[in-house]
Protein backbone atom coordinates (compact mmCIF):
# COMPACT_ATOMS: atom_id res chain seq x y z
CA UNK A 1 0.00 0.00 0.00
CA UNK A 2 2.87 2.34 -1.14
CA UNK A 3 2.02 5.96 -0.55
CA UNK A 4 -1.13 5.70 1.64
CA UNK A 5 0.00 6.40 5.37
CA UNK A 6 2.43 8.86 3.34
CA UNK A 7 3.90 10.27 0.38
CA UNK A 8 5.93 7.19 -1.96
CA UNK A 9 8.28 9.65 -2.98
CA UNK A 10 10.89 9.62 -0.93
CA UNK A 11 12.83 13.46 0.54
CA UNK A 12 15.72 12.78 -1.51
CA UNK A 13 13.54 12.02 -4.63
CA UNK A 14 11.25 15.06 -4.01
CA UNK A 15 14.51 17.06 -4.33
CA UNK A 16 15.68 15.86 -7.08
CA UNK A 17 12.62 16.50 -8.84
CA UNK A 18 12.91 20.00 -7.72
CA UNK A 19 16.02 20.59 -9.39
CA UNK A 20 15.12 18.84 -12.59
CA UNK A 21 11.96 21.37 -12.81
CA UNK A 22 14.14 24.26 -12.00
CA UNK A 23 16.70 23.25 -14.88
CA UNK A 24 13.52 22.05 -17.41
CA UNK A 25 12.79 25.32 -18.81
CA UNK A 26 9.68 25.15 -17.99
CA UNK A 27 8.05 27.06 -14.67
CA UNK A 28 7.30 24.90 -11.91
CA UNK A 29 4.11 26.54 -10.18
CA UNK A 30 3.88 25.86 -6.45
CA UNK A 31 0.59 27.23 -4.69
CA UNK A 32 0.35 27.68 -1.20
CA UNK A 33 -0.97 24.74 0.90
CA UNK A 34 -2.51 25.76 4.42
CA UNK A 35 -3.00 22.61 5.73
CA UNK A 36 -1.39 18.63 4.37
CA UNK A 37 -5.34 17.82 2.41
CA UNK A 38 -5.03 20.90 0.66
CA UNK A 39 -1.38 19.94 -0.54
CA UNK A 40 -2.84 16.54 -1.93
CA UNK A 41 -5.02 18.57 -3.72
CA UNK A 42 -2.15 20.13 -5.13
CA UNK A 43 -0.49 17.12 -6.39
CA UNK A 44 -4.06 15.96 -7.90
CA UNK A 45 -4.74 18.94 -9.68
CA UNK A 46 -1.71 18.54 -11.49
CA UNK A 47 0.48 21.38 -10.17
CA UNK A 48 5.22 20.96 -9.76
CA UNK A 49 5.20 21.79 -6.21
CA UNK A 50 3.45 22.85 -3.54
CA UNK A 51 4.53 26.17 -1.17
CA UNK A 52 4.41 26.81 2.62
CA UNK A 53 4.01 30.15 3.70
CA UNK A 54 5.13 32.04 6.74
CA UNK A 55 2.30 34.34 5.99
CA UNK A 56 -0.31 31.29 6.42
CA UNK A 57 1.20 29.59 9.12
CA UNK A 58 1.19 32.86 11.31
CA UNK A 59 -2.30 33.55 9.76
CA UNK A 60 -3.17 29.95 10.49
CA UNK A 61 -2.15 31.12 14.47
CA UNK A 62 -4.07 33.92 14.15
CA UNK A 63 -1.46 36.27 14.30
CA UNK A 64 0.08 38.60 11.96
CA UNK A 65 3.34 37.98 10.21
CA UNK A 66 5.65 40.05 11.64
CA UNK A 67 8.03 36.72 12.47
CA UNK A 68 6.05 35.65 16.16
CA UNK A 69 6.19 32.12 14.53
CA UNK A 70 9.10 30.01 16.02
CA UNK A 71 11.29 27.58 14.11
CA UNK A 72 9.78 24.76 15.36
CA UNK A 73 6.10 25.35 14.72
CA UNK A 74 7.17 26.35 11.16
CA UNK A 75 9.20 22.91 10.78
CA UNK A 76 6.05 20.78 12.21
CA UNK A 77 3.87 22.04 9.73
CA UNK A 78 6.05 21.84 6.43
CA UNK A 79 6.61 18.11 7.94
CA UNK A 80 3.21 17.51 7.82
CA UNK A 81 2.31 18.76 4.68
CA UNK A 82 5.55 17.26 2.75
CA UNK A 83 4.90 13.92 4.09
CA UNK A 84 1.49 13.85 2.09
CA UNK A 85 2.58 14.93 -1.33
CA UNK A 86 4.70 13.55 -3.68
CA UNK A 87 5.78 16.79 -4.82
CA UNK A 88 8.70 18.81 -3.99
CA UNK A 89 7.72 21.60 -0.97
CA UNK A 90 9.13 24.73 -0.96
CA UNK A 91 8.94 26.61 2.97
CA UNK A 92 8.95 30.24 3.71
CA UNK A 93 11.92 30.17 6.59
CA UNK A 94 11.72 34.07 7.26
CA UNK A 95 14.93 35.50 8.30
CA UNK A 96 16.64 32.19 8.90
CA UNK A 97 14.67 32.51 12.93
CA UNK A 98 17.79 34.40 14.06
CA UNK A 99 22.15 34.82 13.80
CA UNK A 100 23.79 32.96 10.79
CA UNK A 101 24.34 29.83 13.30
CA UNK A 102 20.23 29.82 13.71
CA UNK A 103 20.05 29.84 9.83
CA UNK A 104 22.20 27.13 9.67
CA UNK A 105 20.10 24.96 12.39
CA UNK A 106 17.06 25.57 10.18
CA UNK A 107 18.07 24.48 7.17
CA UNK A 108 19.24 20.86 8.52
CA UNK A 109 15.33 20.60 10.83
CA UNK A 110 13.89 21.41 7.02
CA UNK A 111 15.57 18.63 5.80
CA UNK A 112 15.05 16.39 8.80
CA UNK A 113 11.25 17.68 7.82
CA UNK A 114 11.14 16.13 4.30
CA UNK A 115 11.10 19.42 2.91
CA UNK A 116 12.73 19.51 -0.83
CA UNK A 117 13.72 23.85 -0.57
CA UNK A 118 13.30 26.74 1.76
CA UNK A 119 13.81 30.45 1.16
CA UNK A 120 15.79 33.37 3.45
CA UNK A 121 15.10 36.67 3.07
CA UNK A 122 17.55 39.55 3.66
CA UNK A 123 15.15 41.26 6.05
CA UNK A 124 15.80 42.94 9.53
CA UNK A 125 14.75 40.72 12.46
CA UNK A 126 11.76 40.39 13.40
CA UNK A 127 10.34 40.89 10.04
CA UNK A 128 7.18 41.74 8.47
CA UNK A 129 5.45 40.22 5.56
CA UNK A 130 7.24 41.24 1.69
CA UNK A 131 3.84 43.66 0.48
CA UNK A 132 3.62 45.89 3.49
CA UNK A 133 5.51 49.35 3.58
CA UNK A 134 7.74 49.72 6.38
CA UNK A 135 10.55 46.64 6.18
CA UNK A 136 14.25 47.18 6.67
CA UNK A 137 16.89 44.94 5.38
CA UNK A 138 20.59 44.19 6.82
CA UNK A 139 23.75 44.88 4.98
CA UNK A 140 24.56 42.94 2.07
CA UNK A 141 27.23 41.35 3.74
CA UNK A 142 25.42 40.21 7.10
CA UNK A 143 22.67 38.29 4.69
CA UNK A 144 25.79 37.18 2.56
CA UNK A 145 27.12 35.83 6.33
CA UNK A 146 23.45 34.29 6.57
CA UNK A 147 22.83 32.53 3.31
CA UNK A 148 26.62 30.69 3.58
CA UNK A 149 25.92 29.18 6.77
CA UNK A 150 22.51 27.79 6.01
CA UNK A 151 24.94 26.60 2.67
CA UNK A 152 27.26 24.85 4.71
CA UNK A 153 24.91 23.18 6.71
CA UNK A 154 23.06 21.73 4.34
CA UNK A 155 23.93 17.55 4.34
CA UNK A 156 21.81 16.64 1.19
CA UNK A 157 23.54 18.32 -2.03
CA UNK A 158 19.74 18.18 -3.93
CA UNK A 159 18.05 20.50 -1.11
CA UNK A 160 17.37 24.05 -2.42
CA UNK A 161 18.47 27.05 -0.84
CA UNK A 162 16.62 29.94 -2.35
CA UNK A 163 17.84 33.24 -1.33
CA UNK A 164 14.82 36.05 -1.11
CA UNK A 165 16.08 40.12 -1.20
CA UNK A 166 13.10 42.82 -0.38
CA UNK A 167 15.24 45.40 -1.00
CA UNK A 168 12.85 45.98 -4.26
CA UNK A 169 10.75 48.47 -2.56
CA UNK A 170 13.48 49.95 0.01
CA UNK A 171 16.92 50.49 -1.94
CA UNK A 172 15.64 49.80 -5.65
CA UNK A 173 15.69 47.62 -8.55
CA UNK A 174 19.31 48.34 -8.91
CA UNK A 175 20.22 47.74 -6.06
CA UNK A 176 18.01 44.16 -5.36
CA UNK A 177 19.97 42.88 -8.50
CA UNK A 178 23.25 43.47 -7.62
CA UNK A 179 21.93 41.59 -3.69
CA UNK A 180 21.09 38.59 -6.29
CA UNK A 181 24.03 38.59 -7.71
CA UNK A 182 26.13 38.51 -4.64
CA UNK A 183 23.65 35.76 -2.76
CA UNK A 184 24.09 33.73 -5.80
CA UNK A 185 27.68 34.27 -5.43
CA UNK A 186 27.43 33.10 -1.62
CA UNK A 187 25.64 29.99 -3.13
CA UNK A 188 21.96 30.69 -3.16
CA UNK A 189 20.39 28.23 -5.64
CA UNK A 190 17.16 29.85 -6.53
CA UNK A 191 16.52 33.89 -6.19
CA UNK A 192 12.89 35.18 -5.07
CA UNK A 193 13.16 38.99 -5.25
CA UNK A 194 9.88 40.73 -3.24
CA UNK A 195 7.51 42.81 -5.10
CA UNK A 196 8.53 43.57 -8.37
CA UNK A 197 6.36 45.92 -9.70
CA UNK A 198 5.44 44.57 -13.09
CA UNK A 199 6.57 42.74 -16.64
CA UNK A 200 9.14 45.01 -17.13
CA UNK A 201 11.35 44.61 -13.73
CA UNK A 202 10.37 40.80 -13.93
CA UNK A 203 12.51 40.58 -17.39
CA UNK A 204 15.42 42.87 -16.00
CA UNK A 205 15.89 41.48 -13.40
CA UNK A 206 15.80 37.93 -15.58
CA UNK A 207 18.11 39.73 -17.85
CA UNK A 208 20.73 40.43 -15.17
CA UNK A 209 21.05 37.71 -12.94
CA UNK A 210 22.21 34.30 -14.41
CA UNK A 211 20.55 31.88 -11.49
CA UNK A 212 17.46 30.03 -11.56
CA UNK A 213 14.47 32.75 -10.20
CA UNK A 214 11.26 32.73 -8.77
CA UNK A 215 8.50 34.87 -8.84
CA UNK A 216 6.01 35.82 -5.90
CA UNK A 217 2.06 36.06 -7.42
CA UNK A 218 0.07 37.32 -4.32
CA UNK A 219 -2.56 38.92 -4.46
CA UNK A 220 -3.67 42.80 -3.19
CA UNK A 221 0.57 43.03 -2.99
CA UNK A 222 2.57 45.30 -4.82
CA UNK A 223 3.09 43.04 -8.06
CA UNK A 224 0.68 42.81 -11.60
CA UNK A 225 -0.61 39.50 -11.85
CA UNK A 226 1.15 37.98 -14.34
CA UNK A 227 -0.04 34.62 -15.61
CA UNK A 228 2.14 31.38 -15.29
CA UNK A 229 3.11 31.35 -18.91
CA UNK A 230 4.15 35.17 -19.57
CA UNK A 231 6.66 34.33 -16.46
CA UNK A 232 7.54 31.63 -18.25
CA UNK A 233 8.47 33.29 -21.41
CA UNK A 234 10.05 36.14 -19.67
CA UNK A 235 12.54 33.30 -18.41
CA UNK A 236 11.32 32.47 -14.59
CA UNK A 237 11.59 28.80 -13.40
CA UNK A 238 9.39 28.90 -10.45
CA UNK A 239 6.14 30.40 -9.13
CA UNK A 240 4.55 31.00 -6.21
CA UNK A 241 0.86 31.46 -5.19
CA UNK A 242 1.08 32.22 -1.19
CA UNK A 243 -2.01 32.70 0.43
CA UNK A 244 -4.11 31.79 -2.63
CA UNK A 245 -5.97 28.95 -1.10
CA UNK A 246 -6.09 30.29 2.10
CA UNK A 247 -8.32 33.32 1.02
CA UNK A 248 -10.31 31.37 -0.96
CA UNK A 249 -11.37 28.83 1.76
CA UNK A 250 -11.41 31.93 4.50
CA UNK A 251 -14.24 33.85 1.96
CA UNK A 252 -16.18 30.74 1.75
CA UNK A 253 -16.32 30.19 5.49
CA UNK A 254 -17.03 33.78 6.45
CA UNK A 255 -19.64 34.12 3.55
CA UNK A 256 -21.08 30.57 5.05
CA UNK A 257 -21.23 31.66 9.08
CA UNK A 258 -22.65 35.16 7.97
CA UNK A 259 -25.66 33.44 5.93
CA UNK A 260 -25.84 30.57 9.26
CA UNK A 261 -26.17 33.27 11.49
CA UNK A 262 -28.79 35.62 9.23
CA UNK A 263 -30.93 32.50 8.44
CA UNK A 264 -30.52 29.59 10.88
CA UNK A 265 -29.68 27.21 8.61
CA UNK A 266 -26.65 25.66 6.28
CA UNK A 267 -29.11 24.33 4.01
CA UNK A 268 -28.93 27.07 1.50
CA UNK A 269 -25.20 26.59 0.93
CA UNK A 270 -24.73 23.05 0.17
CA UNK A 271 -24.03 23.72 -3.30
CA UNK A 272 -20.83 25.40 -2.23
CA UNK A 273 -19.67 22.83 -0.57
CA UNK A 274 -17.06 19.80 -0.92
CA UNK A 275 -19.46 16.89 -0.89
CA UNK A 276 -18.35 14.25 1.73
CA UNK A 277 -17.82 11.61 -0.78
CA UNK A 278 -15.20 13.99 -2.38
CA UNK A 279 -13.35 14.50 1.00
CA UNK A 280 -13.49 10.83 1.50
CA UNK A 281 -11.73 10.17 -2.47
CA UNK A 282 -8.99 13.08 -1.08
CA UNK A 283 -8.38 10.90 2.37
CA UNK A 284 -8.14 7.54 0.30
CA UNK A 285 -10.44 5.89 2.74
CA UNK A 286 -11.58 3.19 0.62
CA UNK A 287 -7.53 2.14 0.38
CA UNK A 288 -7.11 2.14 3.92
CA UNK A 289 -10.38 0.40 4.54
CA UNK A 290 -8.86 -1.96 1.92
CA UNK A 291 -5.65 -2.07 3.89
CA UNK A 292 -6.71 -3.84 6.94
CA UNK A 293 -10.24 -4.68 7.06
CA UNK A 294 -9.55 -6.37 10.66
CA UNK A 295 -8.40 -2.99 11.99
CA UNK A 296 -10.32 -0.14 9.37
CA UNK A 297 -13.56 -1.81 9.20
CA UNK A 298 -15.77 1.06 8.76
CA UNK A 299 -17.87 1.29 5.35
CA UNK A 300 -17.63 4.32 2.96
CA UNK A 301 -20.47 5.72 2.55
CA UNK A 302 -21.91 8.71 0.43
Amino acid sequence: MSGLIAAATSAAGKRIALRAGLSSNRIQRMPGAFNPLVAKLIQEVGFEGVYVSGAVVSAELALPDIGLTTLTEVAGRGQQIARVTDLPVLIDADTGFGEPMNAARTVTLLEDAGLAACHIEDQVNPKRCGHLDGKAVVERDEMVRRLRAAVSARRDPNFVICARTDARGIEGLDAAIDRAKAYADAGADLIFTEALADEGEFAKFRAAVDVPLLANMTEFGKSELISAGTLEEIGFNAVIYPVTTLRLAMFAAERGLREIAATGTQSGLIDSMQHRSRLYELLDYQRYNDFDAGIFNFTVSE
